[in-house]
């Protein structure tokens, strides 16, 4: 291809929740017209066959507490590689504005005079309902909060507290590490048999769950050998199929 047929642009695409099924029609169709490919961890590497054969497929994931590729490495990625072959689709798993930087990614593209569009992909938080627990319910929660479990500088959030306040349902992101604080916390505010579950592997067919009293929920997920990636719901939500 010639220097000046070269279009750098960048497509923030959503993977969704891990099976491949519940892609988008969108990010399915801009996944067959691209020249290079940086996707995550959480993206199914099973999405990477519907790219042509002459793409380009970066592997830039980032592992809980563990190997990672820098956001600055990635960073320089999506500039070379917009700049000599053209379309990029950075391919993340979830939804790519929903904790995934993916919106970070687009300004720097943009800084740098690349065109960047943004596929919303099926959260990691909506796969929840495979296991029979909605977000919300008619009089039992009438909203939901979604926070990550730890922030930049590795605290807890603060908005936790003020979330137990209400009936939303409590979604928590990347919180694993911090899950004996978030039980400790519910139990000394005296909401400790407060309803809760642990998803891992949402969607995918070896996913794990585990349900009961938040104050409960380390031992349970030591028991069933829950680690990451996993997603924490809190709220009355979780047991409206155990009641009947």
């Amino acid at each position: 291809m010639a220097r000046s047929q070269i279009i750098p642009e960048l497509y923030v695409v959503g993977a969704g929740p891990g099976d491949p099924e519940l892609l988008t029609l969108k990010a399915y169709r801009i996944l067959q017209t691209a020249n290079v490919v940086l996707y995550d961890n959480l993206a199914n590497q099973e999405l990477l066959t519907l790219v042509p054969t002459a793409c380009e497929c970066i592997y830039v994931g980032k592992k809980p507490y563990g190997e990672y590729t820098p956001q600055e490495v990635i960073h320089a990625l999506i500039k070379e590689k917009a700049l000599t072959k053209g379309r990029v689709i950075r391919l993340k798993g979830g939804d790519p504005f929903i904790f995934g930087r993916g919106f970070e990614e687009m300004l720097f593209a943009r800084s740098h005079g690349i065109a960047a569009h943004y596929v919303p992909g099926i959260s990691s938080m909506q796969a929840v309902g495979f296991e029979d627990i909605p977000l919300t319910h008619r009089i039992v929660s009438e909203g939901f909060w979604v926070l990550t479990g730890t922030k930049k500088d590795g605290s807890l959030s603060a908005d936790l507290r003020l979330a137990m306040q209400s009936n939303a349902t409590v979604v928590i992101y990347m919180g694993m590490k911090k899950l004996p604080q978030i039980a400790a916390t519910y139990a000394q505010e005296g909401r400790g048999a407060t309803p809760a579950a642990v998803v891992m592997h949402a969607s995918l067919p070896q996913r794990k769950m585990v349900a009961g009293p938040v104050q409960d929920l380390p031992d349970l997920v030591a028991a069933a050998g829950i680690t990451y990636p996993a997603i924490i719901f809190i709220g009355d939500v979780v047991a409206i199929e155990r009641n009947g």
